[in-house]
């Protein structure tokens, strides 16, 4: 297929792709039997909706996608056994993962034990003194003084640990990739254990809780009793989908979209606290939630104290929650300066030994495991490559890797594991982490490219950017960005619109900050837009914009609203840009 607008390499080294032809044959098809929009018909056709489907697709019904939860194995006991501990009081403890994902996932069955007037011990392992997951002395610890241990998304390889939880039951409810054995566990519900089907594979730990409590409110009412109202804490759900980058497929899509709505009302005392600290002047999207809300609840387990996010997601008093939401803020700055060491450090590593790898990695001496995933993210998606980024301490060394579309990096690490290169590693499709030994980095990271380079990594040339079509800019109005947002919301798996707009002539081009431009631009028949450009000055972007000298780009983004001083106007959040001069039109 030939690129989109002529545009082979634009200045952010993308090569622009449009809708095929059958995408377009199906954009038709629904514009003729919706009624819709040209470019909302465009989105859905992207997203493979059938006309016949569009409207309901447009109108998605919680109740209509919810899964039953006995699809997942083990499920109906890990329900039973945790209600059996509720109706006799008894003590329960929850190992809940240190990262947006798990503190959800403790505060969802937290909230829902207050509700039943039960209190539970939450249990947050340190990321740096004892790593991801339950280990021996916390469980034993744990099992000491409760009756039950709840692990949430963690546990399905930790057989030592629960095997040191002597005398305490233990339930897992997580959805990292399993292995061919299962710890010695009450259950083990994860829709990504290996004898499941992989159906559900794509729901976070958070989803897989929220479904054992809605198996728990089905075993109440057949008691003839009563539980919390689940719809509320939704909220919960749509965080973590978001912050996890689980695909906002599915369910995924209608737990989102539900959950927004919870988030809101500001009924949580701590995200309506970490929306205060944040400034944020509107109901959020989940554009906040995985880039301004999570990175501040994460902040906790990654450069201060590992149970403050799940802290701040279960906390009842709004003066508490206050104080929890400004010290993440104040550890989330702090984390973003560590970030930015690093990540200098670790691409200047990285170009010195070749970006053109199926895997490109970096380590360092005393690189903060807090950041080394955000770094390896960094990576990836100045690479489009699979990332790993390593710190070293000792004889050991903690890392953390993101994937591309197409490459399962957790499988690989969980191989790499079981081939002895590791002490230890696992994840899902899009992120791992590993423990390697220092005299092993070398060949355990050559091991690990030459798996990746099997799925295909590297292979691609350059980037795509993915457009559903052309736009002019007097048809960028609210009404057409607020009918797209009905097809969302978009994310992981189901990205937002992105639209070019060509032979735009620049009305004025202006830095904001440090590396912002703020753009007008025009169709040379009178229509006009607003735009800005992100990070444009970090590459080549913004400068050429910027000393534009009236020559004509072709520019590509997402429209969005932009509210301002009690105003409501249309932008382009421009993502790439193009010399039209250069490009076939």
């Amino acid at each position: 297929m030939s690129a989109f607008l002529g545009v082979e390499c634009s200045l952010t080294g993308r090569r622009w792709q449009g809708p095929g032809a059958e995408a377009e044959r199906l954009a038709e098809a629904i514009a003729q039997a919706a009624a819709l929009p040209r470019p909302l018909c465009q989105t859905l056709a992207r997203l493979g909706v059938p006309p016949h489907e569009a409207a309901a697709y447009l109108e998605p019904r919680l109740r209509d996608l919810m899964p039953d939860p006995h699809r997942l194995k083990d499920m109906e006991r890990a329900a039973a056994r945790f209600l059996t501990e509720v109706a006799r009081g008894g003590r329960i403890a929850i190992f809940a993962d240190y990262d947006v994902d798990g503190g959800a996932s403790a505060a969802l069955l937290i909230d829902w034990l207050r509700q039943m007037g039960r209190e539970a011990t939450l249990y947050v392992p340190d990321r740096i003194d004892e790593g991801y997951g339950p280990n021996p002395v916390a469980m034993t610890a744990l099992a000491a003084d409760h009756d039950l241990i709840v692990c949430v998304d963690c546990g399905t390889l930790s057989h030592e640990a629960v095997a040191a939880a002597r005398g305490t039951d233990v339930v897992i409810l997580d959805h990292h990739l399993g292995a061919e054995t299962l710890p010695d566990a009450v259950a083990v519900v994860n829709p990504n254990r290996q004898d499941e089907s992989g159906d559900l594979g794509h729901l976070c730990a958070a989803a897989v809780v929220f479904l054992m409590l809605v198996e728990a409110g089905r075993q109440l009412r057949a008691q003839r009793a009563q539980g919390p109202d689940l719809m509320e804490l939704l909220d919960l759900v749509a965080l973590a989908t978001v912050a996890d980058v689980a695909p906002l497929i599915g369910v995924n899509r209608a737990f989102v979209r539900a959950g927004l709505q919870v988030m809101a009302g500001r009924g949580r005392p701590g995200l309506a606290a970490l929306a205060d600290v944040a400034r944020l002047d509107a109901p959020p999207d989940p554009y906040h939630l995985g880039f301004v809300l999570g990175p501040r609840i994460n902040a906790g387990g990654r450069v201060g104290r590992a149970d403050l996010g799940a802290r701040l997601l279960a906390c009842a008093d709004p003066a508490e929650a206050k104080s929890l939401a400004e010290r993440l803020d104040q550890l989330n700055n702090e984390r973003q300066e560590i970030e930015r060491a690093v990540r200098e450090a670790a691409l200047a590593q990285a170009e010195a030994r070749g970006l053109e790898a199926p895997l490109v990695w970096a380590a360092g001496e005393g690189w903060h495991p807090g950041v080394v995933g955000i770094v390896a993210s960094r990576l990836k998606e100045v690479t489009n490559r699979p990332a790993v980024v390593i710190g070293l301490d000792g004889p050991e060394g903690q890392g953390s890797g993101r994937s591309v579309s197409g490459v399962d990096l957790g499988h690989a690490v969980q191989r790499l594991a079981a081939e002895g290169w590791l002490i230890k590693g696992g994840g899902h499709r899009m992120a791992a982490g590993l423990t390697v030994a220092r005299a092993q980095l070398e060949p355990a990271m050559a091991r690990l490219s030459e798996l990746l380079a099997r799925q295909g990594a590297g292979a691609a040339g350059p980037r795509a950017l993915a457009l559903d079509g052309l736009l002019m800019p007097g048809a960028a109005t609210p009404d057409l960005v607020e009918e797209i947002a009905a097809a969302g919301p978009y994310g992981a798996g189901a990205p937002a619109p992105r639209f070019a707009f060509a032979d735009m002539g620049l009305k004025f081009a202006r830095r904001v900050g440090e590396s912002h431009l703020k753009l007008r631009v025009g169709d040379g028949s009178g229509g006009q837009i607003d735009a800005i450009a992100f990070g444009a000055f970090e590459g080549p972007m913004g400068a050429a914009l910027e000393a534009h000298s009236g020559a004509r780009f072709h520019l590509a983004g997402r429209i969005e609203i932009n509210r301002w001083g009690g105003r409501a106007t249309v932008q382009l959040r421009v993502e790439d840009a193009a010399p039209a001069s250069a490009c076939r039109v």
